[in-house]
């Protein structure tokens, strides 16, 4: 079948779906609205306004911009300018951001600027992209992810997720047309493609590089995963839809073939479970622990690929996209109105944080749904 003919087949499954998530986040766009959830405490959602600078804060205004492009309901509007409007306190202090403004002003004020044509928004998703580049290590050839804790420096880290961050480089690029924000996105994808991604697909969470010496890798971390040498499911999405995205931004081949590698890889482990990916894809069999959020992040990249590709890996992407989709909302997805996240059984790592619902695993699985029901609107 066709790209086309497999979206018809499941058509009524897509559309029920779609009907379920407007239903919920009609009410919860409300009820929420002057918080930023991450997870939830007894059904509601829990509120990181307090901790402004926090990585996921950008995702429930982007959540809400998704549902505001697809329906025009105000209220969804509404709560993405709110959530906008409450991260702006983030900038008071900007030596605690990091390399996660991307997800944090990329998907709120960049788009309430794409699709408001709002001003401000624009300079908040302009000075985001700003910050992020001042973290390139021109020496090294990396991005700087995180800052010194108490216990360590960490001025030779990079992690998989920076992947995702790298849209909002593009986009300020082609917004000013100055390609210097563009070429240093360029370079660490190439970084990334050459230390975090395998030969077989799977991929490093974290690389410790010399700051003071170009390509230099000093150690692997385990970071969110199982072990060193391990595939933290999480991780290799963030590489499959982040080098997904490189390729949509720039054209490059080599960026394309790369997330057909992990996108293969992602695929084949995740068919050993019944299309339910676990935290890590080399943990042991016992106990069996899952992430949810790493299959909405896979299937985001898997729905793009399908479009782009010939038709035989087309099929075969949309259909796997569609399997997983299915088995996480039968088995993850609460659609009760007493419980303000969606999809639960989401994990922060292998090692702590198991089978929460976090809000990234909602916004990615209403992004991915958008995709399968034609959306436009790429966020990223």
């Amino acid at each position: 079948m066709s790209y086309s003919e497999i979206i018809s087949e499941n058509k009524s499954w897509i559309d029920e779906v779609w009907e379920k998530l407007d239903k919920k986040l009609s009410v919860t766009a409300i009820k929420s609205r002057n918080k930023i959830p991450y997870s939830t405490k007894n059904g509601e959602h829990d509120d990181r306004s307090g901790e402004i600078d926090w990585w996921t804060n950008g995702f429930w205004g982007g959540l809400m911009w998704l549902m505001y492009e697809a329906t025009k309901n105000e209220e969804y509007k509404i709560s993405a300018e709110r959530n906008e409007e409450i991260l702006e306190r983030a900038f008071d202090n900007v030596a605690k951001l990091h390399h996660d403004v991307g997800f944090m002003w990329h998907l709120t004020s960049g788009a309430n600027y794409r699709l408001t044509g709002n001003r401000k928004s624009r300079n908040r998703a302009l000075l985001s992209a700003m910050i992020l580049a001042s973290r390139y290590n021109v020496v090294g050839g990396f991005f700087r992810c995180w800052n010194d804790s108490d216990k360590e420096s960490k001025a030779g880290w990079t992690i998989i997720d920076s992947m995702m961050n790298l849209p909002l480089l593009y986009w300020a690029s082609n917004e000013i047309g100055d390609t210097r924000f563009r070429n240093i996105a360029i370079k660490q994808a190439d970084m990334t493609m050459r230390d975090h991604v395998r030969e077989d697909g799977a991929v490093n969470h974290i690389v410790v590089h010399d700051p003071d010496k170009e390509g230099v890798v000093l150690e692997v971390k385990p970071g969110q995963g199982y072990g060193v040498g391990s595939c933290w499911s999480r991780g290799n999405a963030w590489a499959l839809y982040g080098f997904t995205l490189s390729y949509l931004y720039t054209k490059q081949d080599k960026y394309l073939q790369t997330a057909i590698k992990v996108a293969d890889y992602f695929i084949e482990q995740t068919k050993k479970t019944d299309w339910l990916p676990r935290i890590d894809f080399c943990q042991p069999d016992s106990p069996k622990y899952y992430d949810s959020t790493a299959g909405a992040i896979a299937v985001c990249g898997i729905i793009e690929l399908a479009k782009i590709l010939n038709k035989e890996k087309s099929e075969e992407y949309l259909s796997c996209a569609i399997n997983i989709l299915k088995a996480m909302e039968k088995n993850w997805c609460n659609w009760s109105e007493s419980e303000d996240s969606i999809l639960q059984m989401g994990s922060e790592a292998y090692n702590w944080g198991r089978h929460m619902p976090i809000i990234y695993g909602d916004f990615y699985f209403v992004e991915a749904i958008l995709k399968l029901k034609g959306s436009k609107f790429l966020i990223w």
